[in-house]
């Protein structure tokens, strides 16, 4: 009998070692979102935010700057990353190596991100077009999305954070820069600085040489990027936008700079972008070595 029973209870624990090892292990617990405070160069806030025109949910990443405090007397710039799913991981610690490099002053970085890549998420097409004679229906939504950033986004950062408002800067690349340049003519006070990297050149490309509407401000700045090695469209509007407004100087609201980067590509080269533009629009704020 107790030999039965040992040899059952061996029978039994050979059978639980096989099970065990056999079953896949467990997964293993991680919190249902991915933690940034371990990447200090990203150290900030999140929120997201309805647009209440689309219905589009905004993912809305903020990175604080060095030392950064929300009750200190400091108010910082205010730098506005459009197509922040991708740029904003890489703009933000950009944005601290200029500050440490080439004392750049701090800002808040504010990453606009639609969460994903997917045309079924990501509405840039929609967003940052314009209406024109050439645009399809599902396009022409950045009257829109531009009434989004002036009464929702811009007013909701500027409460939550020490934003100076004197001090917002707009940035985007490709059919986000054609967003950018866009705002310009349709709100010039909105933002004080704008960058446009390697802007798309349509649909909607009359809608970049209008009229700009009234202004108050004098001391407004565009800095549009065109790489060499980009499409001889885009760097044909890139040209064409900064001559035009150029030589309409006496109406144009802004400042503008046309900033060729020799070997320069469609997207890789974004960070050179916003180094040599952001230094053109702070110029007065760097010290002189």
């Amino acid at each position: 009998m107790i030999r039965c029973t040992i040899l059952l209870f061996a029978g039994l624990l050979t059978l639980a070692v096989s099970t065990a090892r056999a079953a896949p292990p467990a997964a293993a617990s991680h919190p249902p979102v991915t933690p940034l405070e371990h990447l200090p160069a990203l150290k900030g806030d999140y929120f997201p935010l309805t647009d209440p025109g689309s219905g589009r949910v905004h993912h809305v990443y903020v990175r604080y700057p060095e030392g950064y405090h929300a009750r200190s007397a400091t108010r910082y710039p205010v730098v506005y990353v459009l197509d922040g799913d991708s740029l904003f991981p890489l703009l933000a610690p950009t944005h601290l190596f200029l500050h440490y490099d080439e004392q750049l002053p701090e800002a808040i970085i504010v990453g606009i991100a639609y969460g994903g890549f997917d045309p079924a998420i990501n509405k840039r097409h929609v967003d940052f077009t314009a209406p024109g004679s050439d645009t399809t229906a599902e396009q022409g939504g950045a009257p829109g999305f531009l009434a989004f950033l002036r009464a929702q986004l811009v007013p909701e950062v500027e409460r939550r954070y020490a934003a100076d408002p004197a001090r917002r800067v707009l940035v985007g690349q490709s059919r986000a820069g054609y967003f950018v340049l866009w705002s310009a003519l349709q709100d010039p006070d909105l933002v004080w600085g704008r960058i446009a990297s390697n802007p798309s050149p349509g649909p909607a490309r009359e809608a970049l040489f209008v009229a700009a509407r009234p202004h108050t401000r004098t001391d407004l700045r565009v800095a549009v990027a065109s790489g060499t090695r980009d499409t001889a469209e885009r760097q044909r509007i890139a040209r064409d936008w900064t001559t035009h407004w150029s030589a309409a100087s006496m109406d144009a609201p802004w400042q503008v700079t046309l900033l060729t980067l020799q070997d320069g590509t469609h997207a890789a080269t974004i960070g050179e972008t916003y180094r040599r533009a952001m230094l053109w629009l702070f110029h007065e704020d760097i010290p002189t070595p």
